[in-house]
């Protein structure tokens, strides 16, 4: 089930969600070398989230493995602290970054809309932090490196579902060979997408997993949540009186 798009027309260009996505489509090219050198992996060991570097949980000089040749290791390097913002901007693939951008141009220029540029990079970037912070809460010693924009687009997705339940999204939907496009309200994909999040991420509460999948699912499920919490304060209320104004 992919979003394609929604039938919610926005009333001014979505400046920082456009910029948002140019800056992650610069950082996957020059910084990880578009995934098909060593940068890649050497840009998620170096710069990637390691919960167990920002809580003084993993053993200085233990690794782990991402390919047959290198080996992630812990250090204490000062850039560790800023690998919670740093790692928003990384991928681990091309599906990775496509699938994040797709997610973000679908729900992010409404949310936006409702807030202007400015707020909305804050925005963005709060959610982004308060989902690192519940990836190292849930597992505080990992030495797993993670990185991606996903917590922050969900904390965008989190404000949508608020500001705009029904809202009609088109979703892509994939039932063996055939392929079928059905509009469904904003609030069923969204509460939908949350719910399964929680249950992959269940392994992980009970010690039993680490990352599902190798998906950071409750760094998703914490900034979804932080979208939700924080978009009212962000939103501007000229802006939301306008949009009333537009569809009366």
């Amino acid at each position: 089930m992919i979003p394609l798009s929604d039938d919610n027309p926005t009333a001014h260009p979505p400046v920082m969600t456009v910029l948002i996505l140019i800056a992650l489509g610069v950082v996957w090219v020059v910084v990880q070398g578009g995934g098909f050198t060593d940068q890649l992996v050497r840009s998620v060991c170096n710069l990637g989230m390691v919960p167990g570097e920002l809580t003084g949980r993993a053993q200085i000089g233990s690794g782990v493995a991402i390919t047959s040749n290198l080996v992630c290791t812990v250090d204490a390097e000062p850039v560790n602290r800023l690998t919670p913002l740093l790692s928003m901007f990384l991928h681990g693939g091309w599906g990775h970054i496509l699938e994040n951008a797709l997610f973000l141009w679908v729900f992010g220029n409404n949310v936006e809309d409702l807030m202007g540029a400015g707020r909305f990079l804050v925005f963005y970037l709060l959610c982004g932090l308060a989902a690192a912070a519940a990836h190292v809460a849930v597992d505080p010693g990992s030495i797993l490196p993670t990185v991606g924009a996903s917590g922050a687009i969900s904390g965008v997705m989190g404000a949508y579902l608020v500001l705009y339940p029904k809202v009609p999204v088109r979703m892509l939907f994939f039932f063996g060979i055939f392929i079928r496009v059905i509009p469904l309200p904003a609030w069923g994909v969204l509460l939908w997408w949350f719910a399964w999040q929680v249950i992959a991420g269940l392994p992980q509460l009970v010690g039993v997993g680490d990352l599902a999948g190798g998906v950071a699912v409750w760094a998703h499920a914490g900034g979804f949540l932080a979208g939700v919490l924080l978009v009212r304060l962000f939103v501007r209320p000229d802006r939301e009186r306008e949009r009333r104004a537009l569809h009366a």
